[in-house]
């Protein structure tokens, strides 16, 4: 999450009056069928916490006071299945409160966008998003999972499926997975409550999650509440609009958008050359620069008029299904589910969360809510998302 660091100070102040835990011993597993392996990567006091977060940010340090409990930091390694249903090995971050003695609550924590490997959580690098959010969390009493999904760490050497749901959603899973094993394994106190959350990218990547848990793997967790902010749900409607009506014109957002579009035309075998979605000069650059070409202009204005028809008219079947086939918001969730979103978001827009609040109560859904952030921005709107975030899980115990 490019922005998540910048909000964090005051949504952590208030936070502080709503942390809570209860009580409820784990079972142990016999054997691990998920987990390879586990290092330690740190272990912090709370002192050392301090300093650490302050350096990441200055701001930070005023957070000192609230601070509980030293942190111990595990890379883990597990196993999954690639986009081509081939296992892989993949890995994530479990950070934890080191000295606490009663139960805690386990959070899976789906990460925004990033761009380099070294940002994913199980390099823990300092001012990252694992770093900061997870260090934080571990320390108010709360177990954290964070995935890096495939593509970055343990599995660098393969690209990572943006906005992919399929993958995305099982990577996330088998990594809840392993660290039940770890959890287990290393006696770790947690009463098998599980809450999911993520913003933008890892909004997309835990709304995805949540269905396949509720889907596939309801007896395995007991999922307490997802809450899912700024997320691409509406992939169809989303492609539609980005490609038919003007844009922003900035260049990190086109380069998201166009790593989504090169993704799916790779995972779903199409291959096709740039020249069958791009007009020149933009297709010569693609071919080259991949989802990193400079691009600033509004992105409807870089394709082709038979990629465009081929899109709005449905006639392009095979983009079109690769595209419906990451949809992932007209569904009936179980869990009680909140979607935030600010109705000024010029990335990913409001229209997302609309619409699958709109299709989950014409299914019957009875426990979602919208929570419309008015006036807020992509950037704007992570402070209430996440301060609105835990104030939903400590309300669903």
């Amino acid at each position: 999450m490019k922005h998540f660091k910048h909000s964090f100070y005051l949504w952590l102040v208030a936070l502080m009056v709503i942390v809570s835990s209860c009580s409820k011993n784990s079972d142990p597993t016999p054997s691990n069928q998920y987990l390879v392996s586990s290092a330690l990567v740190g272990e912090f006091t709370k002192d050392q916490l301090v300093q650490r977060i302050a350096a990441g940010d200055p701001a930070f340090a005023q957070i000192a006071p609230f601070l509980q409990y030293g942190i111990k930091v595990y890379k883990i390694v597990y196993k999954t299945k690639n986009t081509d249903g081939k296992e892989i090995q993949a890995s994530g971050a479990l950070i934890y409160p080191a000295a606490k003695t009663t139960t805690s609550a386990l959070i899976s924590v789906q990460h925004g966008t990033i761009r380099s490997d070294q940002e994913a959580p199980s390099y823990f690098a300092a001012n990252s998003e694992a770093s900061l959010a997870g260090s934080l969390f571990a320390s108010l009493g709360y177990i954290i999972a964070y995935p890096d999904y495939i593509g970055y760490g343990t599995s660098n050497t393969v690209p990572h499926p943006y906005e992919h749901r399929a993958s995305l959603a099982s990577a996330c899973l088998d990594m809840i997975r392993a660290s039940k094993e770890f959890i287990n394994q290393e006696k770790i106190q947690w009463d098998e409550r599980l809450y999911i959350a993520g913003y933008s990218a890892g909004g997309f990547a835990t709304m995805s999650l949540q269905k396949k848990i509720e889907e596939e793997a309801s007896a395995e967790f007991n999922l307490r509440a997802s809450s899912c902010g700024a997320g691409a749900y509406d992939k169809t409607a989303f492609m539609k609009y980005i490609t038919t009506n003007k844009t922003t014109g900035v260049v990190g957002y086109n380069q998201l958008y166009l790593w989504t579009l090169l993704t799916y035309d790779r995972i779903y075998g199409l291959n096709r050359p740039t020249t069958q979605y791009f007009k020149d000069p933009w297709a010569a650059q693609i071919q080259s620069s991949k989802e990193n070409a400079t691009i600033n202009v509004s992105f409807n204005t870089i394709f082709t008029d038979a990629f465009i028809k081929g899109l709005t008219d449905g006639s392009d079947t095979g983009f079109t299904n690769a595209v419906k086939d990451n949809d992932v918001y007209d569904w009936k969730p179980k869990t009680p589910t909140r979607l935030y979103h600010g109705d000024a978001d010029d990335l990913v827009f409001y229209f997302n969360s609309q619409n699958a609040f709109n299709a989950m109560k014409a299914r019957g859904a009875t426990n979602v809510e919208l929570i419309t952030l008015k006036g807020k921005n992509h950037a704007t709107a992570v402070q209430d998302f996440l301060l609105g975030s835990y104030q939903f899980f400590s309300s669903i115990q």
